[in-house]
């Protein structure tokens, strides 16, 4: 199983960002190649993709704060 991280886009400790949009669903196949999630924070958007194939389990919600570096989604 490999986490799917928040990304880490601002030095501020404790940050916190949102998932802007979820682009699968849990129990959708992934690659490293899969766009699956936008993410802000402020104004900065990114883009998140796995780091592994597999099948996807999304643990955040869309507009839900989360900790930067947090586990949003897991791949198995």
């Amino acid at each position: 199983m490999t986490d799917v991280l928040f990304p880490l886009m601002s030095g501020a400790e404790g940050a916190t960002g949102v998932i802007v949009t979820w682009f699968v669903e849990s129990g959708d196949e992934v690659t490293p190649t899969t766009l699956i999630a936008e993410v802000a924070v402020d104004k900065v958007d990114a883009d998140v993709y796995p780091e592994t194939s597999g099948v996807i389990t999304l643990i955040a919600e869309e507009n839900t704060e989360i900790p930067q570096g947090g586990v949003i989604a897991q791949v198995t």
